[in-house]
């Protein structure tokens, strides 16, 4: 049997349509035709991702003295492609790799690429390293990206950068994880101008232990204005109650009128953010 012949009934045999291989392989169709009826050869990387894909070894495909294709264990996924399914397998290798035909901004609106050193780049981007609108990967970087690094307007990962960052380890402009760093920022150890944590450190810091520069509300809390229930400590106005978790008593419209006397215009909104959490009006 010619490459071609062998081919084919590979094809056949996993009820996939010429259309659908190329889709796979990233060819056109009449590439599939060519290759088929033998006017044409893959390249390499071709052969081999038909070798991954059919469960069969190189000498099987390129040699016409071979033909009975081994038995080789095989992992079956499904994968959509035109509205249709088919049947592919990926070998010890675990590499696989799709881009949509459609295209917005000369990008494919779905890219997944997956392997070794691949990169996926899509409106939709799937891949150990991914670039796109929507980006899922070990290293993600998009609008909206997710993964083990993730970088974008929102990032959400186990390091998440962003804008709006959310992470075990998260940095940004709003920023939420156990370690937290933002300019408004939430976590177990929280680090920013306005700051909520079990550990807080802001210039308005809300929290268990909290350490702010003009305001700081928590069970111990340091600042320029320190509300604390078992400790506090503050430079113009201190108020604590020795009770944990209660914090009543304190003058409300003193704290306000110290803050808006000593908070810079540029930090006024802080301000209000962090008296809204506390429930300070």
């Amino acid at each position: 049997m010619t490459f071609g012949e062998k081919l084919a009934k590979a094809r056949k045999e996993n009820n996939m349509t010429q259309e659908q291989l190329a889709d796979v392989l990233g060819v056109s169709r009449q590439s599939i035709s060519k290759w088929e009826s033998d006017i044409a050869y893959p390249e390499t990387d071709k052969l081999i991702r038909m070798s991954e894909l059919f469960g069969c070894s190189l000498d099987y495909l390129l040699k016409d003295d071979v033909t009975q294709k081994p038995n080789i264990q095989r992992t079956t996924y499904r994968h959509d492609a035109s509205f249709s399914t088919f049947s592919f397998t990926i070998t010890k290798t675990r590499e696989y790799e799709y881009k949509s035909k459609s295209t917005l901004f000369g990008l494919p609106l779905v890219h997944i690429n997956i392997g070794k050193g691949k990169t996926a780049k899509g409106i939709i981007a799937i891949g150990f390293k991914s670039v796109g609108v929507l980006s899922i990967g070990l290293l993600a970087s998009g609008l909206f990206s997710i993964g083990l690094l993730a970088l974008g307007l929102f990032g959400i990962g186990v390091l998440g950068i962003g804008f709006f960052g959310f992470g075990a380890f998260a940095l940004g402009m709003l920023s939420g994880g156990a370690v937290s760093v933002g300019l408004i920022s939430f976590g177990a150890i929280s680090i920013g101008i306005m700051s909520c944590g079990a550990i807080s450190v802001g210039q308005f810091a809300v929290g268990a232990l909290a350490h702010g520069h003009y305001f700081a509300f928590g069970d111990s809390a340091t600042a320029m204005v320190a509300l604390g229930a078992t400790q506090a400590e503050g430079t113009l106005y201190t108020h604590f109650t020795g009770l944990q978790n209660s914090f009543s008593g304190f003058d409300a419209q003193t704290v306000i009128s110290i803050l808006e006397n000593n908070v810079p215009s540029a930090l006024k909104l802080f301000m209000k953010i962090a008296l809204s959490i506390v429930g300070i009006r």
